[in-house]
């Protein structure tokens, strides 16, 4: 784990407060970490429901297959995630641990095992013996707690290269009753999501049915965790869950577009992106976050995948990590995004400086407020194509040598 703290850490760990219906355990698993908890255990009372979305890598991991497979149902009683080894690419021995853990958490909780769900993060292709998680689930079961300490212990079992846990809290109303969101994620490298993030986890007490909680998490993926990148690599672990206990008390809801979950929706996706961007804010060597709109585009889709390009282009990233100016650089990532663009009508603006437009650098431009901008820890930039009402916002940070230093000696 990185032990040097990001320049772009929030100040401390949010107050999370208990969500009924939840408890929560961490341990030392042996597996790869010594000195900290690598192990997370949460049992989950009868009648949560659940919902998912996980990478779409080719080389997915054996947990990830596994919460696929399970996710139908729409009920959920334990979750089992470890830090430290990834499950990925460890053939039948990965389906053997996966099948041991699952069994020994469905014991524990009292349940069926597709209503267990796990997660694994950390080095790609070394199996693990198949009971290496299992075996250490029984011992944790007294320790099992509701208490708001319980989260940030969470939060920072499942860390790996993260320097620092991420964390986040809402409230919303549903029909009158007062619900609370609360939920943790990790995730520093390999961040160019596909369906999810690296490892999120979302709790609420409200009432609410696994197909709304589904439609709901896969329509605010695409805005948040969906829009973010530090590296463009996607993990083959990727797994965003959220869950629903019902212990609030609101009368139960069946439909994502409710009227009486304006307010919940509003909350959740907030709360998605706010651990989103902990995570670009998180990003392995980054000094610098940056954040790009692009509008007027064809399509926000093909705003979106032009935001993309300019926020996983090397150069664009190096050139913020110099401080430098170069925006010749976000001309060149929009031209080979793929989407249509028209060089006499882009506009680009940084810091709130128009740079260029008609094709050319505007007139009289004077690069020292844009240089005084690149010199702060915040970025902006901002992309008007000029063709039509398509917008989008991307994340990310900028590309350091940290980045190759943790990188280069990640397995030692």
């Amino acid at each position: 784990m990185a032990t040097t703290l990001s320049p772009l850490a929030p100040a401390s760990f949010p107050t999370l407060p208990p969500i009924a219906g939840v408890r929560i355990a961490t341990a030392n698993s042996g597996i790869r970490y010594k000195g900290r908890d690598d192990l997370l255990l949460a049992v989950l009372d009868p009648g949560t429901s659940v919902a998912g979305v996980l990478t779409r890598s080719l080389t997915c991991s054996a947990p990830v297959i596994w919460c696929r497979d399970s996710l139908p149902k729409g009920s959920a009683r334990a979750v089992v995630v470890n830090a430290g080894n990834a499950n990925a690419f460890t053939g039948k021995a990965g389906d053997a641990t996966v099948q041991a853990t699952v069994s020994a958490a469905a014991d524990l909780a009292g349940c069926a095992p597709d209503e267990v769900y796990i997660a694994s993060t950390g080095v790609i292709g070394i199996p693990l013996a198949a009971d290496a998680i299992g075996k250490c689930l029984a011992p944790m079961a007294p320790n099992l707690a509701a208490d708001s300490a319980a989260w940030e212990k969470a939060a920072r079992a499942i860390m790996t290269t993260d320097t620092f846990p991420k964390g986040a809290v809402r409230t919303a109303t549903i029909g009158g009753t007062t619900v609370t969101i609360a939920g943790f994620a990790k995730g520093s490298g390999m961040i160019a999501p596909d369906m999810a993030t690296m490892l999120g986890f979302v709790f609420t007490d409200a009432a609410i049915a696994a197909s709304a909680l589904q439609d709901m998490l896969s329509e605010f993926t695409e805005r948040t965790f969906n829009a973010i990148t530090v590296d463009g690599d996607t993990s083959t672990s990727d797994t965003l869950l959220l869950f629903a206990t019902g212990k609030a008390g609101n009368a139960p809801v069946s439909s994502a577009d409710a009227a009486e979950l304006a307010e919940f929706r509003a909350a959740l996706e907030d709360l998605l992106l706010d651990l989103a961007l902990q995570v670009v804010r998180d990003g392995e060597g980054a000094t610098k976050f940056i954040a790009i709109t692009v509008r007027g585009a064809d399509s926000d889709a093909a705003a979106k995948r032009i935001g993309m390009t300019v926020a996983n282009s090397p150069l664009v990233k190096t050139a913020v990590a110099g401080e430098d100016a170069n925006w010749g650089r976000i001309v060149a990532a929009i031209g080979r995004a793929g989407e249509r663009a028209d060089r006499d009508l882009i506009k680009i603006t940084v810091g709130g400086t128009l740079i260029c437009a008609d094709g050319m650098e505007v007139p009289g431009y004077d690069e020292t407020p844009v240089a005084a901008h690149m010199k702060g820890k915040e970025i902006d930039i901002d992309v008007d194509l000029g063709l039509g009402k398509g917008t989008a916002k991307v994340w990310t940070c900028d590309l350091t040598h940290g980045y190759i230093d943790i990188n280069g000696s990640y397995r030692s």
